[in-house]
């Protein structure tokens, strides 16, 4: 009796361990297979973001990594289950842990949603001059998380993407073209109609100033001490800040030379 219930324990533990091994062998296929097409998934979703020029390829990287992990997480899952672990508690927990850690980092989580937008639709891309969260400067970088920003004076500003996606952004850099906005203000004594034959003469000495689109010159308002005339003209974006600073000067100039003044408002003091 002894004997036979000896062999008998033997035979269980026999097939115990068979078991074991093939449940071994199943998760190691399991996740073999799971590192290959995760891979896989990974490179292709990489690869539609090269094809696809106006998508930010930082955003296909993102989302390669996120489907490779998904694809591991599914295979740890099933593999649990192969070993009789009970998944569902498991799930569970994790799923209350995201939860707990999503509240504790919503600002973060909300950055990273905004870096996903930016990213997307592209506003704006490396090297535009753009306004955005409150700060001005050139795009040096865009992470999932933060903007970076240089300043014309070459101060290095971190901006949050939920700061950027949240507001308004200005694109200096989107068009080529660019159109400059004067007010040139005259006197009132003044003969408008010289007036704005002497600007109209400045602008057309500008050859940056492009010629295939209109030039604005019109009085627009009648100020508390000056005749304004709105200014519109067209440039390259390259020359916006260059033809505006010369145009300012030069009018100032033609407009001396000719005998128009340039009032400055003035205050009359009367005493009883």
């Amino acid at each position: 009796m002894r004997h036979i219930a000896t062999r008998d324990v033997t035979e269980d533990d026999m097939a115990w361990w068979l078991e074991l091994i093939f449940d071994v062998l199943v998760a190691g296929v399991i996740a073999v297979v799971a590192f290959i097409l995760g891979s896989f998934v990974k490179a292709q979703i990489r690869r539609i973001g090269r094809t696809h020029a106006r998508f930010d390829e930082t955003l296909f990287n993102f989302l390669g990594t996120v489907a490779r992990y998904a694809v591991l997480t599914f295979a740890a899952i099933f593999i649990l289950a192969r070993f009789g672990i009970q998944t569902a508690s498991l799930v569970a927990v994790i799923g209350a842990a995201g939860l707990a850690i999503g509240l504790a980092l919503q600002g973060t989580l909300s950055n990273l949603a905004s870096g996903l937008m930016l990213l997307a639709f592209r506003p704006f891309k490396v090297g535009d001059y753009v306004n955005a969260g409150g700060e001005g400067g050139t795009v040096t970088d865009i992470s999932l998380f933060t903007t970076e920003l240089t300043t014309p004076d070459n101060v290095q500003i971190f901006v949050p993407n939920s700061d950027i996606w949240s507001g308004p952004i200005h694109n200096y850099s989107a068009h080529e073209d660019r159109r400059i906005d004067l007010t040139i203000g005259v006197g009132y004594d003044a003969d408008l109609k010289k007036a704005e034959t002497v600007i109209r003469e400045v602008l057309g000495e500008e050859l940056r100033i492009h010629d295939d689109r209109p030039i604005f010159v019109k009085v627009m308002n009648l100020g508390d001490s000056s005749v304004d005339f709105e200014v519109r003209v067209w440039v390259a974006r390259a020359d916006y800040l260059d033809v505006k600073c010369a145009l300012l000067q030069e009018i100032k100039v033609a407009l001396d030379e000719n005998g128009i003044d340039i009032p400055f408002p003035t205050r009359t003091v009367v005493q009883a």
